[in-house]
């Protein structure tokens, strides 16, 4: 196999769910060693949400616990806790995604470590941070989402703020650990004297990354960015589009010469060179005569002939894709966005995890696999016995 980027990081992810497990995933990919600490008896409770397979194991499961190996600990013991504290002692990153506070009340917080492990990264994903008058608030995506002002600028004007129907907040939180423990990793590299440090990523402040020019407008002009439906504000004409056949396609015309190009090939030279509508700023003024007339043009065509006309006029369209419309297509075949693993049930397709890397890229070993399926090569590799294993799981320790 190709040499990975993380190759020789040794990673221990003690978080449950979502973000610091995606984090955990990602870092996997790539080429770490990621030891999920999972409870005794169901695991992490991700194994079980959503779709379930034949075994009662979520399908879901099986992409996001992939290259993982799974070790069980259970933390409300002191037996449990000096387990994940003697892996940890080893590790280069800790992924933890608990109430603030928890990890340090388990004797497990960094300064606990500032001795035994001094160069140990602690990424450690909460829903409004470690410091803060929310930072002991729990927070789950739903609430956070909302906090940061994402929430606000989603939906149609005049009526309730909506969300995508996925955990968006928990997937930006952990892409963003992901950033933050690969620069931790590269200042350690510098050696400078830092040695390990702590990432701190809240789940609304990762959404509130993705917020463009919302705070200086609002600062510069007073504006407060309101929800658009399928436009956004202050860009013409960017939108959804009803065709004849009753399916949806985006148009992105938003550029000058772009737009020209659009009118010309739904044979309206007329508005192509009309001046009110040469630049962005006139089409704003304007924007709902040109959506109107867009609009009427696409519902006289199939989705198909719609974007077969622009593609041809080389205009930004496509078409609103279910997951069955990506698997069924050509371009996400040929860029390897899916994986086929082997799981107990039979064969799954999983995604690729991004970005791509020409010379070392990632890959998926192995699927999600079952529940402690590493505790015995872990904990023996760290200076427990075969009877010391008897003991904690007796004890239910592990």
């Amino acid at each position: 196999m190709a040499s990975r980027p993380l190759d020789g990081i040794r990673v221990i992810e003690i978080g449950q769910l979502l973000a610091g497990p995606f984090a955990g995933t990602t870092l996997a990919y790539f080429g770490a060693e990621v030891i999920k600490v999972e409870p005794p008896g169901a695991g992490d409770p991700i194994r079980g949400w959503r779709l379930l397979d034949d075994s009662g194991t979520a399908f879901w499961w099986r992409s996001l616990g992939r290259n993982k190996k799974s070790v069980t600990a259970n933390l409300r013991t002191d037996a449990g806790r000096e387990v994940v504290k003697k892996l940890m002692a080893t590790a280069d990153v800790v992924i933890e995604n608990f109430k603030p506070g928890t990890l340090e009340k388990w004797g497990l917080g960094p300064q606990d470590f500032a001795t035994l492990n001094p160069d140990l990264i602690f990424a450690r994903i909460s829903g409004y941070g470690q410091t803060g008058p929310n930072s002991t608030k729990p927070g789950y995506a739903s609430v956070t989402e909302a906090y940061s002002g994402f929430r606000y600028v989603n939906g149609f004007p005049g009526e309730a703020p909506v969300r995508p129907n996925l955990s968006i907040g928990d997937t930006i939180a952990g892409i963003h650990a992901v950033l933050g423990v690969l620069l931790a990793l590269l200042e350690r590299k510098q050696d400078r004297g830092t040695g390990g440090q702590v990432v701190d990523v809240a789940l609304y402040e990762a959404m509130f990354n993705l917020m463009e020019g919302v705070v200086p407008e609002y600062s510069g002009a007073g504006a407060i960015r309101e929800p658009s439906g399928s436009t956004i504000t202050g860009i013409v004409p960017t939108n959804t589009y009803l065709c004849a056949d009753d399916k949806h396609v985006v148009i992105g015309a938003n550029g000058d010469s772009i737009f020209v190009r659009l009118m010309q090939a739904m044979q309206r030279d007329d508005v192509a060179q009309d001046p009110r509508y040469a630049d962005n700023a006139g089409r704003v003024t304007h924007q709902e005569f040109i959506d109107g007339l867009i609009a009427v043009w696409t519902r006289a065509h199939p989705a198909a002939e719609v974007i077969d006309i622009l593609e041809a006029a080389d205009v930004p369209v496509g078409p609103i894709y279910s997951v069955a419309d990506m698997m069924e297509d050509d371009h996400y075949q040929a860029r390897g966005l899916f994986e086929r693993v082997e799981t107990p049930q039979g064969e799954l397709t999983i995604p690729a995890i991004l970005p791509k890397l020409s010379a070392s890229p990632g890959a998926t070993d192995w699927p999600g696999g079952e529940v402690g399926t590493f505790t015995t090569e872990m904990l023996l590799s760290v200076g427990y016995s075969e009877e010391d294993l008897q003991t904690l799981r007796d004890n239910g320790d592990i």
